[in-house]
């Protein structure tokens, strides 16, 4: 689309470019696009060797400042004392084409939400997710995820890893549906993880409907920002992460407290846990615990106990992190069978069913330094 004829320099164009192709006179040119005869006549003088060293000063000061405008290049020149006006400046920078490239806006994707905005009125009625971030001491980044029953303020899935993806962030959702049942509702903002094509066709398939909150307006999705809140101040802020082993650890802690342990103001400082007797434990999504399904025998419990201890152990054993705390208590409070070693300070073997299994043959594990105060 051709831009409107408007000012006299185009205007002046316009006439040339007729003249030449020999439509019409000049004048009657100028008579059409209603330009005076003068201005077509006029012809510029030529240009001072003064005023073209100061073009090209211009030129180099633009070159420098790609950014400033022709107020703040006119000021340059002021204290550098060239005598000129900022409008005869904003001129010379049009003439050379020499403009402030234009801030490419961000363009906001959004989801499709799928559901009206709800309020939770029972448990697995409405569910939220959302990302926090933090990083170890030795630099390495921490990413989260969160996964909260609004209604319950239980905590289902809070997982740490260096990155996570739309795969990994619908992974995780699966455990914690295998676990506690399917949501009707799932809220979240609109990051790239949770508008994903691929996480929107698993949750269409499986008929649970979306409610994507409106761009930077984080609270509408209050009960996960709370929770965020009090888990940075009572746990990220805490704590010294050196690995991303231990912050799995301790985060892992934190999330079994949060559910099991601490009392919520909202449900009458009483535990998210009172409200759901039958809670269950993700397997892989912290530490190794007994899992505490119904209908499991003991040798059951104990079998999948060892399993989760190896598979434990060969991790490490892959990872060779060294430095990193001494949390055996911690790791493995309720497992029968499970006999540590008295040097509390190195961990070298265990002894799982009367079979000992030792650290020591894996050459890429490191000795854990002593246990920070």
């Amino acid at each position: 689309m051709r831009k409107k004829i408007v000012s006299p320099e185009h205007k002046k164009q316009m006439v040339k470019a007729v003249v030449q192709a020999a439509l019409c006179s000049g004048r009657a040119a100028c008579r059409f696009l209603r330009l005076p005869r003068a201005t077509w006549w006029y012809r510029r003088r030529p240009v001072t060797p003064r005023e073209q060293r100061m073009l090209e000063r211009m030129r180099g000061l633009w070159e420098k400042h790609p950014r400033y405008g022709y107020r703040r290049i006119a000021a340059l020149l002021h204290q550098e004392g060239w005598s000129v006006g900022k409008r005869h400046i904003q001129r010379l920078r049009r003439s050379q084409g020499l403009r402030v490239p234009p801030t490419r806006h961000k363009v906001v994707r959004r989801g499709f939400s799928t559901g009206l905005p709800t309020k939770a009125n029972y448990r697995g009625h409405v569910w939220t997710w959302d990302f926090i971030s933090d990083a170890t001491l030795r630099g390495g980044a921490l990413r989260m995820l969160t996964i909260l029953d609004e209604h319950t303020r239980e905590c289902h899935v809070l997982r740490a890893d260096r990155a996570l993806r739309s795969a990994d962030v619908l992974e995780w959702l699966q455990r914690a549906i295998q676990e506690h049942g399917a949501p009707q509702y799932l809220r979240s903002d609109n990051g790239s993880e949770f508008i994903a094509k691929e996480v929107q066709r698993w949750l269409a398939q499986n008929q649970i409907k979306t409610i994507y909150i409106e761009p930077a307006s984080p609270w509408q999705n209050g009960f996960v920002e709370s929770f965020h809140g009090r888990f940075r101040d009572e746990c990220l802020n805490r704590e010294q992460l050196w690995t991303l082993t231990e912050a799995r650890v301790v985060i892992e802690d934190f999330r079994r407290e949060y559910n099991q342990l601490r009392p919520h103001s909202k449900l009458g400082y009483k535990e998210p846990g009172a409200l759901c007797p039958t809670t269950h434990s993700i397997p892989g999504s912290g530490r190794a615990t007994p899992s505490l399904r119904r209908g499991w025998t003991n040798q059951q419990r104990q079998t999948n106990n060892e399993r989760q201890v190896l598979g434990l152990t060969l991790q490490v054993a892959r990872k060779g992190e060294s430095g990193q705390r001494c949390r055996r208590a911690a790791l493995f409070p309720t497992l029968s069978g499970i006999i540590p070693n008295r040097d509390e300070h190195r961990v070298s073997s265990y002894v799982v069913s009367g079979q000992p299994l030792s650290f020591s043959a894996s050459p890429h594990l490191a000795a854990p330094r002593q246990a920070r105060s």
